[in-house]
């Protein structure tokens, strides 16, 4: 199969489970979305300029992001999220693949990829598309599970063998690229690229993005107390988000 039948079937995948996603992580029913990754999105934008939401869905980051001084073009391939998109007032959207984006060479001063690039087969296909689009100067923000702590095998092991009994978060194979079909809710299952941290910098970096900030931030209390249940679950990153300077 080719890189470019890999991303037509994960975008079949996606309109197959377009509806889970809205119910499951857009209008606030997501505390990891409303709490964390839309805050961390927003400060790492410029403050006006045009704004390029890849892998958009529904349009919350963009909604979120958009303003008086930024204008935003949400970009997706699926098009029951793009129907959901344009249903609700805000930006414009238009159906695209991210590695052949229908934008001009230098026009948008920021991009954001929030849980998108992990699901990409052609990752350098599609920051090479970044890079064309942005203007000397723009920011990439890019939100991720954490390719160290949330590599496939990964999780918390709650040892009762031991004296005293420990828990711990066991991390796979991280220096392993391999594609997975994960199963996140029941008969839900989603197709996953694992790439080390520095697979996605160096790509970046090839391409003229320069690699800004690097934030890891501890899950939101919400989502600790709904889902993890461990002493020390505040320790470890669900995320990573990763602000690029186009040069």
């Amino acid at each position: 199969m080719t890189v470019g039948d890999r991303d037509r079937a994960v975008v079949a995948e996606w309109e197959a489970h377009a509806a889970w996603w809205r119910r499951e992580f857009t209008g606030g029913a997501d505390e990891e979305y409303v709490e964390q990754i839309l805050p961390l999105v927003e400060a790492s934008l410029p403050a006006r300029g045009t704004v390029l939401d890849l892998g958009c869905g529904d349009g919350q980051v963009g909604r979120y992001a958009a303003s008086p001084a930024r204008c935003v073009l949400g970009i997706d391939a699926v098009r029951s999220q793009l129907t959901a998109a344009r249903a609700v007032d805000g930006p414009l959207f238009a159906q695209g693949a991210i590695a052949d984006l229908p934008v001009a060479s230098s026009s948008v001063d920021a991009v954001v990829c929030s849980l998108v690039l992990e699901h990409v087969a052609d990752l350098a296909g599609a920051l090479h598309e970044v890079a064309r689009v942005l203007r000397t100067g723009g920011v990439l923000v890019v939100v991720m599970n954490h390719p160290l702590l949330q590599t496939p095998g990964s999780g918390w092991i709650d040892d009762q063998v031991v004296e005293p009994p420990e828990q711990y978060w066991r991390i796979g194979a991280y220096l392993r690229e391999v594609t997975t079909v994960e199963e996140v809710d029941d008969g839900v299952e989603l197709t996953f690229h694992h790439r080390p941290l520095g697979r996605y910098v160096n790509e970046a970096g090839d391409r003229g993005l320069r690699l800004e900030h690097l934030d890891e931030p501890a899950p939101p209390a919400s989502h600790l107390e709904r889902y993890w249940n461990f002493s020390r679950a505040d320790t470890i990153p669900r995320l990573a988000v990763l602000r690029f300077r186009a040069g």
